[in-house]
């Protein structure tokens, strides 16, 4: 489909767009002659923005030369993309079978409650999202959650307040600086 055509289907398509995704540039250059490259440019875009936005698909399609429905078709397929923002920090809670087994609803409980989230929601102040996930890979440390780029595992309730509260602290401490 012709850039042109896609244009014409996107309502929210303007000329703010180049500037509104403009650190995406450089990924469209990367990956303008790798066939296929669909999936890592919306990985990219997600890592820039944060989540993927439906204009940022649109943009998307539009530089790809992709309809949007391909866009959109292959992002909801894959669950590593989100389509809402979410928290500063991001609390991806295993529910497979060993985290299951050793706790893991109770650890989701523990969460919400303190947090006064449920699974997909974000705190008010956007500090935190919980999310549940299949599977971390991490059963011999059951049961277990990340957040970001951190592992915590053999988790207890107890162990869980400590570690949402110490984020808490050291992001009030980093604001403080600020």
């Amino acid at each position: 489909m012709s850039n042109e055509k896609n244009e014409a289907h996107c309502s929210s398509c303007q000329g703010n767009e180049k500037i509104q995704f403009e650190e995406l540039e450089a990924v469209f250059k990367k990956y303008q002659e790798i066939p296929g490259s669909l999936i890592s440019i919306l990985q990219k875009a997600q890592e820039l923005y944060g989540y993927l936005s439906v204009d940022l698909m649109r943009h998307i399609a539009n530089k790809t030369q992709t309809r949007i429905a391909k866009v959109y078709g292959v992002a909801t397929f894959y669950t590593q993309f989100r389509f809402e923002p979410v928290g500063k920090y991001l609390i991806m809670l295993c529910q497979g079978t060993a985290c299951h087994v050793n706790g893991s609803k109770m650890i989701e409980e523990t969460i919400s409650e303190l947090l006064n989230i449920n699974e997909g929601e974000t705190t008010e102040d956007g500090l935190f999202t919980l999310n549940n996930v299949a599977c971390l890979g991490c059963c011999s440390l059951s049961p277990v959650m990340m957040i970001n780029d951190d592992t915590y595992g053999q988790l207890t309730s107890e162990k869980v307040k400590n570690i949402l509260n110490e984020i808490k602290q050291n992001n009030l401490s980093q604001e403080g600086k600020s």
